[in-house]
């Protein structure tokens, strides 16, 4: 893969360490008004979805781009979608090996079919709008939580030196998956969601297979259809179509 150029109009900050990195977005946000990706050698605070814990040694990937979206909730929300399918991009062009990565619903990038990282999107808004959006990454370079640090039933984590042999820099994953995200967020803003919608299902874990989804309590189980126009899950199941805007996913 050809080295990737820092794209025009992202700002960069990069930082040894602070508590987590959208935290750190969140105060920015007011001096901010380019979109900026912030980049920490370290995490003291670093969490995933529903304020879960995210081990942060260094040598992993700890990023965040905050921006400053138009348009809605709903809309800054499938930024989670570009996310992973930048990520997915640059990690398999850094590696050389795409055909090991896939992408597991709603965000998260799966390696040999464990996870190698997570994304937590974090927005503050106010009259139905989205000031500030900032889109957290975390991702498994050169470690992974041992098993008794994850949660029950979740999968497998892995990570990128381990799986591959290959070490990355945190700086490098910076620029390749900068540039990628910004090829993609272009293409949201000229096209829509729909490219964008069409290209990660193509690289989807599991489609077409029988999961589980789980919300709180309850459960669905059923093959996995798609995703619809507004990146929710479509379940086939014996009950008929059920569509599901969260939910955690287990194969």
């Amino acid at each position: 893969m050809s080295a990737e150029l820092w794209p025009q109009g992202i700002g960069r900050i990069l930082i040894d360490t602070t508590d987590s990195t959208n935290a750190e977005a969140a105060r920015r946000a007011a001096s901010c008004t380019d979109p900026t990706w912030i980049l920490a050698g370290f995490q003291t605070g670093g969490r995933g979805r529903r304020a879960r814990p995210w081990v942060s040694p260094r040598g992993n990937f700890f990023g965040t781009l905050l921006m400053h979206p138009r348009g809605g909730p709903s809309q800054a929300a499938l930024r989670s979608f570009i996310a992973s399918l930048a990520l997915h991009e640059a990690l398999a062009g850094l590696t050389g090996t795409p055909e090991a990565f896939r992408l597991k619903w709603p965000n998260d990038v799966l390696l040999n079919g464990g996870k190698v990282s997570g994304i937590l999107l974090e927005s503050l808004g106010t009259h139905g709008g989205v000031d500030h959006l900032a889109v957290g990454i975390g991702v498994n370079l050169i470690a992974a939580p041992t098993p008794d640090q994850v949660e029950v039933h979740a999968v497998n984590p892995v990570s990128v030196l381990g799986e591959t042999g290959i070490r990355i820099t945190p700086e490098a994953l910076l620029t390749a998956l900068a540039a990628a995200f910004e090829r993609l967020e272009t293409t949201f803003a000229t096209e829509g969601f729909a490219p964008i919608r069409a290209r990660w299902l193509a690289q989807a874990a599991r489609l077409g297979e029988r999961i589980v989804a789980r919300t709180g309590s309850t459960s669905q189980e059923g093959i996995f259809e798609t995703i619809d126009a507004t990146g929710a899950l479509v379940l086939r199941t014996d009950a008929g179509i059920v569509t599901l805007p969260a939910a955690d996913i287990h194969f």
